[in-house]
C-alpha cells in the first residue's frame, strides 16, 4: 500500500519577521494524492499577517547589514548545505503532498534546488559593476559607471508541483540580488516551504529577510497590489498570470511570469523511432505530466505514423504506475479528484470529437489515489482544444506532418512557447531548434537542468527568464553614475 502518515503532521507556522506564527484566517488541509488521506491542516494567513510580512521585508531591505553582498551569499550557501543535510526528509514531505515519484526528488524536487542555491551564492559574490571610462564624443567631457542595485521587496508566487525547486529559482536570485521576499506557495502543497522556513531561520538569515506565509486569493492579491512589493515572480497558470500582471501594473511593478506551455516534440524523418519513443513518452509523463515544459505535442511523419504507434504501445505498457515511494514508478498521482476529473474532461471531449486511443484513457485498479493511466491519442489536427491547452496531465496526442518545415510551422502555431524536443540527427535537428519560437529546446534528450542556462517563455508562456544571469537580473535595477571631468 502506498505511505501514508498515520495522523496530520505538526506544521511549521508561517515565517513572519523571523517568528513563526499561526494563520488567523480559515483552516485548509493538505491532502496525499496517492492515498487521499489527510496529512496536514494548517489556517491559512490573513491580510494583517501580510501587512505584518510585507512591513518587516521592507525593514529588513533597509538594514546595511544586509546588503552586504558576501553576508548573503554565505546565508545561501548555509540554505544549501541544511537542505541537502535535511533531503531525505523534505523529499518524503513533498512525495506525500505532491505525490512526485520518488526517483524524481533527488535530481528535481531536492537535488535542483542545492544546485541552484549554491549558483546563485557565486553569482552574489561577483561584482557587476561596469566602468564606461570616459566619453571621448561629449562636448562636456565626463566618464560613467553602471551599477546594478536591487530592486527591492520581491513578492515570491510558486505552483504546486515543484515546491522547492520554484522556490529556489526565485528565492536564491532575490537573495544574490539584495532583495528582500515575501513568500507565498500553493494552498495545496505549503509544506515543505514552510519547513523550508525553519532552514532560513537555523541559516541565521535576519529576522523579515524571507518571510513566508500560505494565504487565499484575498492574501494574494493583496501582496501582488501591496504599494511595497517592487518585484512580483509568479508561477502558475496564463489566467491567473494575466491576473497578477494587471495588478502589478497598479504599481507598475517589475513581473517575471513562468506561465506554462503546450510543447512540441518533433520526431525528424531520420529518427529511429525504436529507440527514442520510451524516452519521447516519459520526458511528459514525470511527475504525472504536471510540468510546465512537458512536450505532450509529438509530431510525426506521416508516413512513419504506424510505426510510431506500435512501439508507444510498448513503450507505455512499459511505465510503471504506481505507489511514489516505489523507485521503480514514474507516473504517480494528480495532484486533486478535480484536476483529474479535469484532465479527463479533454480525453473525453477528444475522443468525442473523433480521436483514437491508442493507449490509456482509464483509471489504474487497485489505487485509492488520483491516478491516471497514460494516454496517449491520435487523429485530431492542432486546431482541437486538447492539442492546444495545457493540460497538466499524463497526456500526450499524435499529430503528423508532411514535410520538416509543416512540422515547423504544426510546432510555432500555440498560443505557448515555453520549450520544444526535437529527435533525429544533430545538425538537422539544431537546424529546426532555431526556427522554433519557444524558449528552450531539447535535443535527442537534451541533458541534465543548467543553472547557468535561462529559462522562459515566448508568448503566453510568460515574461522574464529564470536560472542563470538572466534570472539573476530580473531582481536588479541598473544605476548610471555620471561625473564630469576636466
Amino acid at each position: 500500500m502506498p505511505h501514508a502518515m498515520p495522523q496530520p503532521m505538526t506544521v511549521p507556522g508561517h515565517l513572519i519577521d523571523g517568528r513563526f506564527i499561526a494563520g488567523a484566517a480559515g483552516r485548509v488541509t493538505v491532502v496525499n494524492p496517492a492515498t487521499t488521506q489527510v496529512i496536514a491542516e494548517l489556517a491559512l494567513a490573513d491580510t494583517t499577517q501580510l501587512e505584518q510580512a510585507v512591513a518587516a521585508a521592507t525593514r529588513a531591505f533597509d538594514d546595511s547589514g544586509w546588503q552586504e553582498a558576501a553576508t548573503r551569499a554565505t546565508w545561501l550557501d548555509r540554505l544549501a548545505d541544511l537542505l541537502e543535510r535535511d533531503a531525505e526528509a523534505l523529499g518524503q514531505l513533498i512525495i506525500d503532498e505532491v505525490g512526485t515519484p520518488r526517483q524524481l526528488i533527488a535530481p528535481l524536487q531536492i537535488g535542483a534546488p542545492i544546485r541552484i542555491l549554491r549558483y546563485y551564492a557565486g553569482l552574489a559574490r561577483q561584482d557587476l559593476t561596469r566602468d564606461l571610462g570616459p566619453d571621448g564624443h561629449a562636448t562636456m567631457p565626463s566618464a560613467s559607471q553602471v551599477r546594478y542595485v536591487p530592486a527591492g521587496v520581491a513578492a515570491i508566487i510558486t505552483a504546486y508541483n515543484y515546491p522547492l525547486l520554484l522556490l529556489a529559482l526565485k528565492l536564491g536570485p532575490a537573495i544574490a540580488a539584495g532583495c528582500t521576499a515575501v513568500v507565498m506557495p500553493s494552498a495545496q502543497t505549503p509544506l515543505a516551504t514552510l519547513r523550508f522556513g525553519q532552514l532560513v531561520a537555523e541559516a541565521g538569515l535576519p529576522p523579515g529577510s524571507v518571510n513566508i506565509l500560505v494565504g487565499g486569493a484575498d492574501v494574494a492579491q493583496a501582496l501582488t497590489l501591496h504599494p511595497a512589493i517592487e518585484r512580483i515572480s509568479f508561477t502558475g497558470s496564463v489566467g491567473v498570470g494575466k491576473a497578477v500582471m494587471r495588478q502589478a501594473a497598479e504599481g507598475l511593478k517589475g513581473v517575471t511570469l513562468e506561465l506554462g506551455g503546450k510543447s512540441a516534440a518533433i520526431l525528424l524523418p531520420e529518427a529511429d523511432l525504436a529507440a527514442i519513443t520510451p524516452a519521447v513518452h516519459a520526458r511528459y509523463l514525470r511527475n504525472a505530466g504536471q510540468g510546465c515544459a512537458s512536450p505532450t505535442r509529438i509530431l510525426v511523419p506521416r508516413g512513419r505514423l504506424d510505426e510510431f504507434l506500435a512501439e508507444t504501445r510498448k513503450a507505455v505498457a512499459a511505465i510503471p504506475v504506481g505507489d511514489p515511494n516505489e523507485p521503480h514508478v514514474l507516473v504517480g498521482p494528480l495532484i486533486s479528484a478535480a484536476h483529474r476529473a479535469r484532465v479527463e474532461g479533454y480525453v473525453q471531449r477528444a475522443l468525442a470529437a473523433g480521436a483514437a486511443l491508442v493507449c490509456g484513457g482509464d483509471r489504474p485498479d487497485g489505487l485509492a489515489g488520483w491516478f491516471l493511466n497514460p494516454t496517449v491519442l491520435h487523429g485530431l489536427d492542432n486546431s482541437f482544444e486538447i492539442a492546444r491547452e495545457e493540460l497538466f496531465g499524463p497526456v500526450g496526442i499524435v499529430l503528423t506532418y508532411d514535410t520538416v518545415d509543416e512540422a515547423i510551422s504544426i510546432a510555432n502555431d500555440s498560443a505557448l512557447g515555453l520549450a520544444a524536443a526535437v529527435f533525429g540527427p544533430l545538425a538537422a535537428a539544431q537546424a529546426v531548434a532555431r526556427r522554433l519560437r519557444v524558449g528552450s529546446v531539447y535535443i535527442n534528450g537534451g541533458g541534465d537542468l543548467r543553472m547557468d542556462a535561462p529559462m522562459g517563455g515566448f508568448k503566453q508562456s510568460g515574461l522574464g527568464r529564470e536560472y542563470g544571469p538572466e534570472g539573476l537580473m530580473e531582481y536588479l535595477e541598473p544605476q548610471h553614475i555620471q561625473w564630469s571631468i576636466s
